[in-house]
């Protein structure tokens, strides 16, 4: 009986430490209109180690980042129905998400948009195209150091 109980327990406790490391892994909501942008940044992220989220308009944006509570936005500023400062601006409305970094991707290299972007509550601007590495280190500013290192 004593060892039916201990095999139960092994196993609850292995399925908790499953949970625990799974949930470790930062979810980023990626907000982007372009399939191909899209699937790239879904492609590093998750070579990088994080769980993905994906919205592909501005309204698509605010909802997921309510239902799913990311722990970073990638945040493309020319969205459809709704555009990423305005999106960003909603997101920052939310109770929970007051303090969650919102990473804008632009093609806007303009110093005046780049402030709007950042004075509606991004938390970091980066101009498209970017180098791999300037994301990689943007996430790194945000999600802690050497999260790419934790999944080589």
């Amino acid at each position: 009986m004593a060892t039916l109980s201990r095999q139960s327990n092994d196993r609850t406790n292995a399925l908790q430490a499953r949970r625990k490391v799974a949930t470790a892994r930062p979810l980023v909501l990626v907000v982007e209109d372009h399939d191909d942008t899209r699937f790239l940044l879904r492609y590093l992220l998750e070579m990088w180690g994080c769980r993905v989220a994906m919205a592909e308009d501005g309204l698509a944006a605010v909802c997921m980042a309510e239902q799913t509570r990311p722990d970073l936005i990638l945040m493309d500023a020319g969205l459809p129905r709704l555009d990423g400062l305005a999106a960003t601006r909603r997101i920052r409305e939310l109770a929970a998400m007051h303090d969650v970094p919102i990473v804008f991707l632009s093609g806007h290299a303009e110093l005046p948009f780049r402030a709007a972007a950042l004075e509606t509550g991004g938390s970091d601007y980066l101009i498209k195209p970017f180098a791999i590495d300037q994301l990689e280190k943007a996430l790194e500013r945000h999600l802690g150091s050497g999260l790419a290192e934790k999944t080589k």
